[in-house]
C-alpha cells in the first residue's frame, strides 16, 4: 500500500508542476540555510580531542596581586616561568605541557637550498610531553626528550607543510635546519594536523593554522627567541625580560594529562598546596584560587564560538520556519485542488488514516527531493563560506555526520509541513464533493 501511495505522490507532484517546483525550492533553500550554518557551528564548537579531551587539563594558579581583587574571580589564564618551571619539575601528572607561540626566521641555505629567499614560519615552543600529551601524529620520526629538554638540544620537529617546502615532502630527518642564525636538527616531521578548536593555545587563534615549527622551550629561552601571544605583567620587575625566571609576568600555556578521578582530586589538591607555599613563600598574595579545567570547559569558558555564528544559527532556523508555513500554505492549496478526487476514493470506501497516510507520503517523498536539492545548495552554500576571510572558513567542511543530518531535516520539515494539509483532506466529506461533480 506504501508503493502505491508513493505512486499517486509522485503523479500528483508530476500534476502540478508550478506549485512542486515552489514547495521544492521553499524547502530546498530552508534547509540549505540551516545545514550551512550549522555546520560551521558544529566545526567551530565540536569536541577538538574527543577520545581524551576529558582527561586533559589546562592550569591557572592566581599569582597576581591584591589590586582588582575580587574574591572568587578568574585567575589569570596563563603561568608565570616560576610556576611553570616549578609545576614541570614536580611532574605530578600522566604527561605535563609548559608552551608558548612564536615566529622564527628560516633561512632555506641552511637546508642546502640556494634558490629560496629566508622567511617566517610560526613556531611552538614546548616541553617534551607536547607530542604524546596532544596525540600529534607524526610521518617521520619522533619529538624530542625530557632529556633534550634538560640539555636545551637545537632539535626541531617540522610540520607535514613545512617539510614539504624544504625538503620535498621527503623524510628529513637528521637534515640541518636554519633558524634565524641557528642550525638545528630535524628529529620528526607531523603528518597533516589541525586541531579545532586551537585548544592548546587560544592566544594564537581558537582556529588558527597550527605551527610550523616545533622545539624545545628551554632551548627557545637559552637563545633568547621571541614568543609571541599575550603576556600579563604586573608589579616592579626591576628591568628584568619579562620571559626572564622570577619576572612577574603570565605569558605560558600549562596543560596536564590527570587518567583518573583520583588523579585529577590529587591534582586539584596539589595546586591548592603549591598556592598556599608560594603564599607563604611571599611570591602569591592572594588567597589560593587554583583552576583545572578540562578541554570543553575551557573552550566553553573563553567562548571559542564567535558569537555572530550563535545568531546565524538562530536566524536560518527562523528562515526555515518561514519555508515551511509557506510550503504548508501551496499545501493546502493543492489539497483544496483535490477535494473531488479525495471525495470519490471516500465515498469508494477508503478510510480517513489512508487519506491522511497518501498526503504524508506525498510530503515526505516532496521533502527527499527537497533534501537533495537543499544538499546541494549546502553544499554550494560552505564552499562560499570557505571563500570569506574568516579564520575558520577552511574549516567548513559536509562531513557524513552532517550529510545525514540534512536529509533527515528535510524529510522531518516536510513531514511537519504535511501534517495540517494531511488532516484537512481526510475532513473532507464525500457527499459535498459528489453533489459538485
Amino acid at each position: 500500500m506504501l508503493g502505491y501511495y508513493l505512486e499517486l505522490g509522485l503523479r500528483s507532484l508530476r500534476s502540478h508542476r508550478g506549485l512542486t517546483v515552489l514547495m521544492l525550492l521553499s524547502i530546498a533553500m530552508g534547509v540549505a540555510a540551516c545545514m550551512t550554518t550549522l555546520t560551521v557551528f558544529h566545526v567551530l564548537s565540536g569536541d577538538p580531542i574527543p577520545h581524551k579531551s576529558a582527561r586533559l587539563f589546562n592550569v591557572q594558579l592566581d599569582a597576581e596581586p591584591m589590586s582588582d581583587y575580587q574574591p572568587g574571580g578568574e585567575p589569570e589564564l596563563q603561568l608565570t616561568r616560576t610556576d611553570a618551571e616549578n609545576l614541570l619539575r614536580e611532574k605530578r601528572g600522566r604527561h605535563q605541557v609548559a608552551m608558548t607561540g612564536g615566529s622564527l626566521a628560516v633561512d632555506p641555505a641552511g637546508s642546502g637550498l640556494t634558490n629560496s629567499s629566508p622567511f617566517f614560519a610560526t613556531t611552538r615552543y614546548a616541553s617534551a610531553d607536547f607530542f604524546a600529551m596532544f596525540d600529534a601524529p607524526f610521518a617521520h620520526g619522533r619529538g624530542w626528550t625530557a632529556a633534550d629538554d634538560e640539555a636545551q638540544a637545537r632539535v626541531v620537529v617540522l610540520s607535514a607543510e613545512l617539510n614539504e617546502r624544504l625538503f620535498g615532502g621527503a623524510d628529513s630527518r637528521g637534515r640541518n635546519v636554519r633558524l634565524r642564525d641557528k642550525d638545528f636538527i630535524v628529529v620528526g616531521v607531523l603528518k597533516d594536523w589541525r586541531p579545532a578548536p586551537h585548544y592548546f593555545d587560544l592566544t594564537a587563534g581558537a582556529y588558527a593554522k597550527p605551527a610550523e615549527l616545533y622545539l624545545p622551550l628551554a632551548t627557545s629561552l637559552a637563545l633568547r627567541f621571541g614568543s609571541m601571544g599575550t603576556m600579563n605583567c604586573w608589579g616592579n620587575n626591576g628591568g628584568r625580560d619579562p620571559r626572564a625566571l622570577n619576572s612577574n609576568c603570565a605569558w605560558l600555556q600549562y596543560w596536564v594529562q590527570l587518567d583518573t578521578a583520583d588523579e585529577e582530586r590529587a591534582y586539584r589538591q596539589y595546586l591548592l598546596d603549591y598556592s598556599e607555599q608560594q603564599r607563604r613563600a611571599g611570591r602569591f598574595e592572594r588567597p589560593a584560587n587554583p583552576r583545572l579545567s578540562p578541554v570543553m570547559e575551557w573552550l566553553s569558558k573563553r567562548k571559542v564560538v564567535p558569537s555572530d555564528v550563535r545568531l546565524q544559527v538562530w536566524l536560518a532556523f527562523g528562515f526555515l520556519v518561514v519555508c515551511l508555513v509557506n510550503t504548508v500554505g501551496l499545501l493546502l492549496a493543492k489539497c483544496l485542488r483535490r477535494a473531488g478526487e479525495i471525495g470519490v476514493r471516500r465515498a469508494l470506501g477508503a478510510p480517513r488514516r489512508q487519506i491522511f497516510l497518501q498526503f504524508l507520503v506525498e510530503a515526505g517523498s516532496l521533502g527527499l527531493a527537497g533534501g537533495l536539492l537543499g544538499l546541494l545548495l549546502t553544499l554550494a552554500g560552505l564552499w562560499l563560506v570557505r571563500l570569506s576571510p574568516a579564520p575558520y572558513a577552511a574549516l567548513a567542511q559536509l562531513d557524513w555526520a552532517m550529510f545525514a543530518t540534512t536529509l533527515a531535516l528535510s524529510l522531518l520539515a516536510s513531514l511537519a509541513a504535511g501534517l495540517l494539509p494531511a488532516w484537512r483532506a481526510c475532513q473532507i466529506a464525500p457527499a459535498l464533493q459528489l453533489k459538485s461533480q
